[in-house]
């Protein structure tokens, strides 16, 4: 029987490193999971108490592992300073550990947003990110998922709570189109491509849900208040209103705001969908969670935890 690989993982205490953690966990996979806070002892998972800029912990975190799966980053912060330092100085001291560790295989979770680095602090950080793994020597592969939904997101919850009001905010152009991805479904693409395989070698791939051209942002509005069981007006509101909109939200919320002015600036942009031709091979990976029913799925489970 072979062996299955060590994974390291970085933000496995996250939204997303949550999901894979459990999926990897399942799979039978021994995983190195990074965590600030002292975590409740699980099978086949060995915590490491650290940060991204503590050195010290991802060395001990990287050192028997073969697979790092890097998905701890900065999704909003108040300065660039914080962008910079959780995406940038963070992914390198990542890469850092995982070289002089002697593992081989590299796979980062970056975003679409790297697409457009001009767009937002965001974007500039992760396209940065990417740029130090590719030159990183190991073996390494980026996935770029867009929007990414499902049980235990906050990102997404405004939206639903605001459905249940009976509208959802849009950026200007209600036309304007987005893809979207289950947190389940990419977590099974970030398993996908843990084995070593050319095809993936010095790669960078984009997932979502499979729809073709992908959403209007009306239109997945709409899937929401069905999720919630409301009709919903999609309300596309100007970006004057928005970046006023950032301003209220930072004098209420602070550092925990979740509209900012960087923000801002890339939802106001009309198309966040994927490229076709840099999805993963149909072989190895193809979406399973249909996304009405996947949202359907995710209110259901904001009710049951209060979230909703």
């Amino acid at each position: 029987m072979l062996t299955k690989p060590t994974l390291a993982i970085t933000g496995a205490t996250g939204f997303v490193g949550e999901h894979l953690l459990n999926l990897a966990v399942r799979s039978g996979f021994p995983v190195r999971a990074l965590t600030r806070q002292t975590q409740d002892d699980r099978p086949n998972v060995t915590w490491v108490r650290g940060a991204l800029d503590n050195p010290a912990s991802l060395s001990v975190l990287c050192t028997g592992a073969d697979v790092v799966i890097h998905i701890a980053g900065v999704v909003n912060a108040p300065t660039r300073e914080g962008f910079e330092a959780g995406n940038v100085a963070g992914t390198l001291a990542v890469v850092v550990a995982a070289k002089e560790a002697g593992c081989r295989r590299f796979i980062h979770v970056s975003s679409l947003a790297a697409t457009m680095p001009k767009l937002s602090i965001y974007g500039d950080t992760k396209a940065k990110a990417e740029k130090i793994v590719a030159s990183s020597g190991l073996d390494w592969t980026i996935i770029r998922p867009p929007a990414v939904y499902g049980p235990g997101d906050g990102e997404f919850l405004d939206l639903f709570k605001t459905a249940k009001l009976g509208f959802v905010p849009l950026p200007p152009d209600a036309d304007g189109r987005l893809s979207v991805i289950h947190v389940e479904d990419l977590s099974r693409a970030l398993m996908s491509i843990i084995p070593e395989q050319e095809a993936l070698t010095a790669a960078t791939f984009e997932v979502d849900d499979g729809k073709t051209g992908g959403w209007t942002q009306a239109g997945f509005a709409k899937a929401i208040g069905w999720a919630v069981g409301k009709q919903v007006k999609p309300l596309a509101i100007p970006k004057w209103l928005l970046d006023l909109g950032a301003k209220t939200d930072n004098l209420l919320r602070r550092n925990k705001a979740k509209l900012t002015a960087d923000r801002v600036s890339y939802f106001c942009h009309d198309d966040w969908t994927v490229t076709p031709a840099k999805r993963l091979p149909p072989e190895l990976w193809t979406p399973q969670v249909e996304t009405r029913q996947g949202l359907k799925d995710t209110a259901q489970w904001y009710r049951l935890n209060d979230w909703l």
